[in-house]
């Protein structure tokens, strides 16, 4: 079971762990030992999340998300199996963690007079100054 927050927890059928050889310096260990975590998440047919955070959890997770709902997160970032197991079930929490959080409406405002007039003055104030590039009439 994996504790997202105090009232979420994943179950262990929804986790998937698979192991391989990862690539790298390893020394003796490389050739021998799986220390590469793959980490499956059964995101679409999870119980325990809302089609809210399903829906952002999907946009979150870009290219990690497959053809079948599920999550996909692969760490080979040290030598030991069990540290790279930890933190590919904290990528996890920390993905579903971004997903749970309701993103805030965006209230439309209009700019104020006062700076649609600051605006506008600033925008002839530098056409004035273009205006005045240009050939220099050699008669004057």
């Amino acid at each position: 079971m994996l504790r997202i927050t105090d009232t979420i927890a994943l179950a262990d059928w929804e986790l998937a762990e698979s192991f391989s050889r990862s690539s790298g310096p390893g020394g003796p260990n490389v050739n021998k030992v799986s220390t590469a975590v793959e980490l499956r998440f059964e995101a679409e047919r999870s119980p325990h999340l809302t089609p809210a955070v399903k829906t952002r959890l999907k946009r979150l997770a870009g290219r990690r998300w497959t053809l079948e709902g599920a999550i996909v997160i692969q760490v080979e970032e040290t030598r030991s199996q069990i540290r790279n197991r930890e933190i590919a079930r904290e990528r996890l929490a920390e993905l579903v963690r971004a997903a749970l959080v309701v993103p805030k409406r965006r209230i439309a405002t209009k700019p104020t007079a006062g700076s649609q007039r600051r605006r506008l003055a600033g925008k002839t104030a530098r056409g004035a100054l273009k205006a005045m590039r240009g050939r220099v009439d050699e008669d004057e």
